[in-house]
């Protein structure tokens, strides 16, 4: 389930420069997914958008979406297994039973070769149950972690692991959420979004970069046919109505609290806008805004996903109204950045509808499409790294060059297999890549008890990045005996990976070594080393659910039981400390693994966090 936490009820390549009546899908899963690649392209019949439909919700299909599934033609095999269902519609929010399933959520954890060194579990650790952004800063001998997700936002010090003390905590609670509100923690329309920090060694002192961005839960849209984009205008236009920057912030941090970040500079992505340093605030500004947390290791160049206005709109997700490309920013001057060039793949901008039209996934009423997250850069320009590996959901894989961030060009696309519903491409993983020249792509479970095709972890080779390839997967996370389980789709919640954390992470990454968050499947610590035989050589699986603590934001402060499906929804590593931060929806932990990290550093650091490593 994805309900937002201020709901106290269960939920129901190229340079850049719509009411159709509620109704089953009129196509078969054979035509939803037929192949994009080879020969003459399949695509869907034209649609035409009814009078008075917003111009941007593309139309360019016919409605296609899935029908329900057959609860008999998908579940649990004779041999242990779990047959996925074939493509499956947007549904979040409801549980979906299958013989074999547990009937109540998994209150156990399992462990292989890591030691949990210390939980911290409480509403005072758990910002939010579905999602956080984590980042980390060392000032004056103390080690500090963030973790926040827009309004709700925490600060700990992390110095010893063992007693983790919360600094700081951020909330919007006490005005229900409402992001148009200011309160003792927050200005009106200001948040938390997602962020790198980096030392800057111009300003001699950390500089965090901070996106503002379309809100991803909102109640104007649902994923229902009638309530979505394509049916419900007036919840459309009360999107489009919203105030706020679309954009990014830069502050300099003199501290780790939030007195003090100082503003330096507040940037519109909005491309309508005549300046992007002084955009309108007062009226409602165009495309996504920055999404996710920025790709900048604090020197010259920084790389954004963005759909810079309203026209970057072909995405067949229900509830969101744009399909997000990439731009490239000059930071010589954090007060001051400057816009160096605009990419998107061709079919994302409204009226290329001929190559977006190609896509299997055309009228589906269900693919995500276009960036979620910015470019994955193995290796910084300024050191000599000439590309960037992109993932746009259902748009696939695309190698880019960025040796000149002022003109960044298409290397090379790589169509991935349709995985519907849930989120096809989200990350990539680029640590091992200038090792072993592979990169690891991975989408992510939107529905809970797997009623979705499961989503794995493709090893792609890009030895040659004119031709990149799918070559293997990573295996499929299995529970030990001792659960009486042979699949974790038997467990409840949603099954499958999430993110390796991210390339803020201190210190230098491992060779050979990937943590996954993968939900009810905890963390799960694979062995790439040799990618011809990879390995799970180490993993934790956290218990479904808190505690009794009775300070949950509940009516009667028990857990709620809405917040049980999304368990393990990050991890975070502290590779200069071999430390594994795994986030939950009931709090932290902090896990050790001598034989696969070596040994753990419990203290302070010996050495501060200042810029990422590659």
């Amino acid at each position: 389930m994805r309900t937002p936490r201020s709901l106290p009820r269960p939920p129901l390549g190229r340079r850049s420069g719509a009411f159709v009546a509620a109704a089953v899908a009129t196509a078969t899963t054979a035509a939803l997914l037929a192949p994009s690649g080879g020969g003459t392209p399949r695509t869907a019949p034209v649609a035409a958008a009814p009078d008075g439909t917003d111009p941007n919700i593309p139309f360019v299909c016919e409605n296609r979406r899935p029908e329900p599934v057959d609860p008999g033609s998908y579940g649990m095999q004779l041999d242990g297994s779990f047959l996925s269902p074939a493509a499956t519609p947007v549904d979040e929010e409801n549980p979906h039973a299958f013989p074999g399933r547990m009937d109540d959520y998994d209150g156990r954890s399992y462990s292989k070769n890591v030691k949990v060194e210390a939980s911290y579990e409480g509403e005072a650790f758990t910002p939010d149950f579905f999602h956080t952004w984590q980042n980390i800063v060392d000032f004056n001998g103390r080690r500090y972690m963030f973790q926040y997700d827009r309004s709700e936002g925490r600060v700990y010090d992390i110095t010893d692991v063992k007693h983790v003390t919360v600094v700081e905590r951020m909330s919007r609670n006490d005005v229900d959420g409402d992001e148009s509100k200011a309160n003792g923690s927050w200005n009106a329309y200001d948040y938390w979004g997602g962020t790198t920090i980096q030392w800057n060694a111009a300003l001699n002192a950390y500089v965090m970069v901070m996106s503002f961005e379309d809100k991803r839960q909102i109640h104007e849209l649902e994923p229902e046919p009638g309530k979505d984009k394509f049916d419900n205008q007036a919840g459309v236009a009360a999107v489009r109505a919203k105030l706020g920057l679309k954009g990014f912030k830069v502050f300099k941090l003199n501290g780790p609290t939030k007195k003090d970040w100082q503003l330096l500079a507040t940037v519109s992505t909005d491309s309508t806008q005549q300046d992007p340093l002084h955009s309108d605030l007062t009226k409602p500004q165009q495309g996504s805004g920055s999404l996710d947390v920025p790709m900048w290791d604090g020197g010259k160049y920084m790389f954004i996903a963005v759909a810079p206005n309203d026209t970057y709109s072909n995405t067949e997700y229900p509830t969101n109204l744009h399909s997000a490309g990439y731009q490239s920013w000059d930071m010589s001057d954090p007060a001051h950045p400057k816009l160096l060039d605009t990419w998107h793949l061709p079919g994302q901008v409204k009226g290329e509808d001929a190559a977006y039209a190609k896509n299997p996934r055309c009228g589906n009423r269900t693919s995500w499409m276009g960036a979620r997250m910015p470019l994955f850069v193995p290796k910084p320009v300024e050191q000599g790294g000439r590309y960037a590996f992109a993932v746009q959901g259902g748009f696939g894989m695309t190698v880019l060059d960025i040796s000149d961030p002022a003109h960044m060009k298409q290397v090379s696309h790589l169509d991935l297999p349709p995985s519907v519903a849930g989120t096809e491409g989200d990350n990539i993983d680029v640590s091992q890549y200038e090792k072993t020249g592979m990169v690891y792509v991975s989408g992510y479970p939107l529905t809970e008890d797997c009623y979705e095709p499961y989503k794995p972890v493709f090893q792609v080779d890009v030895r040659d990045p004119a031709a990149p390839r799918i070559v293997g997967q990573l295996p499929r996370p299995t529970p030990p005996k001792s659960s009486g389980m042979t699949d974790y789709c038997q467990r409840r919640g949603s099954f499958g990976p999430k993110r390796t954390g991210y390339y803020t992470n201190p210190g230098k990454h491992d060779n050979g070594t990937l943590v996954y968050g993968f939900y009810n499947a905890g963390a799960q610590i694979f062995d790439v080393k040799n990618p011809a035989k990879p390995e799970i050589e180490a993993y934790f699986v956290p218990k479904a659910y808190g505690t009794t603590t009775k300070d949950w934001p509940t009516e009667d402060g028990t857990f709620p039981d809405w917040a049980k499906g999304n368990q393990t929804h990050g991890v975070y590593v502290e590779w200069d400390r071999n430390i594994v931060w795994v986030l939950t929806n009931h709090g932290i932990y902090a896990l050790s693994s001598r034989d696969v990290l070596g040994k753990p550093n419990l203290g302070a650091p010996e050495q501060p966090f200042r810029n990422s490593q590659f």
